[in-house]
């Protein structure tokens, strides 16, 4: 008797359990099904149907990468309401970094082990259009690292820049450098929720052009959700199902990243317990599972310790050591980045084996 089937035996009080057998066996639950299962109070049989269906893809094994979140500018004209980093260009604490001294932070990354370096950073009119460029290939041309760069949002402000089309855009920095494309900028994919927290950012199509974009290039990409802010229980669900959709053109993302919005010093009120952090992953993996093979635990927003109970709700992933990282901290999230020990540690406390991988998931060592 498997864990699914045991627990379903003494905590089956709300329905799901039908829906959750379908997709345990592999059926493909539609929106309507999302919903039903994200607005059930039944965190026990999500969680053992999820962890079900994770360890029929992928099994027990936990990865992680070693990497370090550069953000080149904290100039950005996008002011979305939900961000605590940004900054105007004249004020005292803007910035833009020297191209050297991003190498400068890629070499004590790479002393450090870093595979991956993530490369981010704000809409800032004032930047040329070769720094792009040259930063992607003076890091290329000095470290063997993944750049792992640029959001959409990004993607979409420097095409801009070029006078080009997002293909020749995505073309250029690849052939410069770029390896990889993060899921930033995705927020909630539903233009009602984004109109209202970021009336400055690219709309939902606008993000899907991108990715779609870069996958038919043969360039991976992440996927990411963030909620508790402004959006529905539906529009949760659209945004899963969206990526969902998209994955099937192409199958270009390697991962989807959901985490909870943080509002310390945000124009934007919201909250976000355990419990719904519990159930967003839970319900990812049941919608994407065949789908997204990685659905990544967010320690940076929710803790070590709940990113550990995820493992058991879905989740394979634990994301990056993030020898830096700037965005969230500017909220007022203070985890500090990690070492390899204390995901080996957590990993090995559950009885699943772990290994260090690269952007792409390829397994570089295991523990």
């Amino acid at each position: 008797m498997t864990n699914f089937e045991l627990i379903k035996q003494f905590y089956d009080y709300d329905g799901i359990s039908g829906l959750l057998e379908r997709a345990v066996k592999g059926e493909s639950l539609n929106a309507k099904d999302g919903l039903e299962l994200l607005e059930s109070r039944n965190l026990a049989l999500l969680g053992a149907a999820a962890d079900a269906m994770r360890n029929n893809a992928i099994g027990d094994l936990v990865t992680f990468v070693v990497d370090r979140n550069i953000n080149y500018t904290n100039i950005c004209s996008s002011k979305c309401k939900f961000c605590a980093f940004y900054r105007e260009a004249g004020a005292e604490d803007a910035y833009v970094l020297p191209v050297e001294e991003i190498l400068s932070k890629v070499d004590e990354a790479v002393k450090l082990g870093a595979t991956q370096i993530l490369i981010q950073g704000g809409l800032n009119p004032d930047i040329p259009i070769e720094y792009y460029e040259n930063m992607l290939g003076a890091v290329k041309s000095k470290f063997n690292v993944r750049m792992h760069a640029f959001s959409p949002p990004e993607i979409v402000h420097i095409s801009k820049l070029y006078g080009a089309s997002l293909k020749e855009t995505i073309s250029r920095l690849h052939a410069a450098g770029l390896d990889s494309i993060p899921g930033g900028g995705a927020e909630i994919l539903d233009d009602r929720v984004r109109n209202s927290v970021s009336p400055n950012k690219i709309g939902w199509d606008k993000w899907q052009e991108v990715m779609l974009t870069a996958h038919s290039l043969g360039i991976p990409t992440t996927a990411t959700m963030v909620f508790g802010h402004e959006e529905t229980l539906e529009e949760r669900i659209k945004h899963i199902t969206r990526i969902r959709d998209m994955q099937e053109k192409h199958n270009g993302f390697t991962a989807f990243i959901p985490w909870s919005f943080q509002a310390g010093n945000t124009e934007l009120s919201g909250s976000s317990t355990g419990v719904d952090y519990l159930k967003m992953v839970a319900v990812s993996r049941i919608l994407l599972n065949g789908f997204i093979r990685n659905i990544q635990a967010s320690w940076v927003t929710q803790g070590l310790s709940m990113a550990q109970v995820a493992l058991n709700y879905g989740c394979n992933d634990l994301g990056g050591t993030m020898i830096e990282e700037n965005v969230v901290r500017a909220a007022g999230v203070a985890f500090h980045s990690k070492n390899m020990d204390e995901f080996v540690h957590i990993a090995k406390k559950m009885g699943r084996p772990v290994a260090k991988r690269d952007t792409l998931y390829n397994i570089i060592e295991l523990y």
